[in-house]
């Protein structure tokens, strides 16, 4: 960060607001000076590299530039490791970046083989293991569209994804572990491939990963293609396509609450500048550096991990519960791999804090710079515990964004302080502001997370939207002019940068009495009671037009929900949070629901 600023603007990095202006001023520029400080592999194309517009889905981003997502990702081709693999299994793979280059070559000639152009979608079914990354830099280094879902989806839910982007490809596998369970998928694969079948005429192979019997002479699935027939190719070299700046990259799927997933395209330029910019510039990402996100193939993070390849890191990937055998299963790999990037949810932090793992106490982490925690709201609590129990010169870096510009509105700053419950800082080159209902700056109070201006990573548009109007709606609707992120926040003015808070989803905020107050504030108490080990609260219509919080809990095992307890939970959410907080009902349930990704769903 320090050196970026000042090679291209003399600007003081710690004060940060200045930077972030000329950023903001400065779009063309600043973005240029992103693509050369991370050295993007790519043909810039002639000036001009910004097309300014009045609306901010008009703008053009470099609309004469050439480049591919791969070729900037498999730029290393040494004996250094690119990828070190670990599972619950306890089997650990390493590949170098030669020997990744390697199979993508060989992986790239077979897709070639099946017919996939640059106009075509491949689709995985995988857990985040090797064969994953193979299958989705092959697919890019043809300029073709990538798009996954975790195995631990149900067959509808894939075919849902799926039969909206039309694959030509599947690559899965056979199963996966959770918990030490084998798990069979087989059985899913060949009813989603007669569904597709049935359904799209695109769809022609779909390969299968040997990932629980790594011996097996066949397939387990009938009529698929086994994973090692495709590397006995003799193909030696990729032929990179590249794509302008624009050309479709991922495809994405938001969890929606009704309806099909909403299917989001992601472009090649947009996702990979963004990404190189939050890597190295916010997170401090250097060749060498040994990176790891704990996530599954069916969240955006997955894809953020993966282009940590192009700033010449080892990636770290990891499949399984983080909880198995034993609780510090991911910090005693941190310690194995000598990890310098922790990346998680915000939810596992509290789990460990629960289960009495110290880390820092018990493991060597002293090559660990810096943590990011994602997924929901960081509490105050959970930051002390980073700074207690696992290092106390760590930077913890609470990021947030989401799946619809598959990186980060607000997210860490290596040079600036870390302070207890604040996300530190906007990312560079985002207008980012908390407006309240009229659509003006809020620099007091909680309103919604907005962006002001134009991105290079907006989504390209929404599948089955030819008008755009889906999209449009989403996202500029409400709000004409700004991109409205349905963040429920607060910003904090420092002397030399803002703060943001986030409090949670504004679709999920409640409304007692007329007081809105998000939920995030209510679990911030409820989970410091040691017997509760879950929480899940929401607001529900009253038949005089109110609305009453209900709090629903998981007890932490040997434990009863008690008026004892109750009480208890009441007075800590009128104290810590307000009476406003306090629900109405608090009732005891054996699991709440989540989405895919793990997360609480309170919708």
């Amino acid at each position: 960060m320090a050196r970026f600023a000042a090679r291209n603007c003399q600007l003081d990095p710690q004060k940060y607001a200045q930077l972030l202006q000329w950023s903001i001023d400065e779009p063309a520029r600043f973005w240029n000076a992103v693509w050369d400080y991370c050295k993007l592999i790519g043909d810039k194309g002639k000036h001009p590299l910004v097309v300014v517009a009045d609306d901010m889905l008009d703008y053009q981003w470099f609309p004469k530039a050439s480049l591919n997502y791969a070729e900037n990702l498999l730029r290393p081709n040494n004996n250094s490791a690119a990828l070190i693999y670990r599972s619950e299994l306890e089997d650990r793979r390493v590949v170098t970046h030669a020997q990744l280059y390697a199979q993508v070559a060989k992986c790239a000639h077979f897709l070639r083989q099946q017919g996939v152009t640059s106009a075509d979608c491949v689709a995985g079914f995988m857990p985040n293991c090797i064969e994953t990354m193979v299958a989705m830099l092959a697919t890019t280094s043809l300029g073709a569209r990538w798009c996954s879902c975790s195995p631990d989806f149900g067959v509808d839910g894939v075919f849902d994804r799926l039969n909206q982007v039309q694959p030509k490809v599947v690559f899965s596998v056979d199963g996966y572990s959770w918990k030490g369970k084998p798990i069979a998928v087989h059985e899913k694969n060949e009813a989603l491939v007669a569904q597709l079948q049935a359904s799209n005429s695109s769809f022609k192979t779909l390969v299968e990963v040997p990932h629980m019997e790594l011996e097996r002479d066949s397939p387990a699935t009938a009529g698929a293609i086994p994973w090692r027939q495709v590397l006995t190719n003799s193909a030696q070299n990729i032929v990179f396509e590249r794509v302008g700046f624009n050309h479709p990259l991922f495809v994405m799927f938001s969890s929606g609450t009704t309806g099909l997933p909403k299917c989001i395209i992601h472009r090649a330029g947009g996702v990979l500048l963004q990404h190189l910019k939050e890597h190295q510039l916010h997170c401090d990402i250097q060749p060498g550096d040994k990176v790891f996100f704990y996530t599954t193939c069916g969240w955006m993070m997955w894809n953020w991990l993966a282009t940590a390849l192009a700033s010449e890191a080892t990636l770290i990937l990891f499949d399984g519960s983080p909880f198995h055998p034993h609780a510090g299963v991911l910090w005693e790999m941190a310690e194995a791999e000598g990890m310098t990037f922790f990346g998680t949810s915000a939810k596992y932090l509290q789990a460990l804090e629960k289960s009495g793992v110290s880390p820092g106490a018990e493991y060597d982490l002293s090559s660990l710079r810096t943590i990011a925690s994602t997924g929901s709201p960081l509490t105050e609590e959970s930051y002390d515990f980073v700074y207690q129990q696992v290092a106390a010169d760590i930077h913890l870096a609470s990021i947030s964004g989401g799946t619809d510009l598959i990186s980060c509105f607000v997210l860490g700053n290596p040079c600036l302080p870390v302070f207890r419950g604040e996300i530190q800082c906007a990312g560079l080159g985002l207008q980012v502001d908390v407006v309240g209902d009229d659509s003006k700056t809020l620099k007091h109070g909680k309103g919604e997370l907005v962006c002001r201006n134009a991105f290079p990573c907006m989504p390209l548009g929404f599948g089955s939207d030819p008008d755009g109007s889906k999209y449009h709606a989403a996202y500029f609707a409400s709000r004409p002019g700004l991109w409205s992120h349905s963040d429920f926040a607060e910003q904090r003015i420092h002397p030399a940068y803002t703060s943001y808070l986030i409090h949670g989803r504004l679709d999920s905020t409640l409304n007692p009495g007329g007081v809105r107050i998000g939920t995030a504030e209510i679990y911030r108490q409820v989970e410091k009671l040691p017997e509760i080990a879950e929480a899940v609260v929401v607001g529900q219509k009253t038949p005089d037009g109110d609305v009453r919080v209900v709090l629903f809990v998981v007890m932490a095992e040997t434990t009863d929900l008690s008026d004892v307890i109750r009480d208890k939970l009441r007075e800590e959410i009128r104290t810590g949070a307000s009476p406003h907080h306090v629900p109405d009902l608090i009732i005891e349930v054996k699991d709440i629901p989540r989405t895919r990704n793990g997360k609480i769903a309170e919708l």
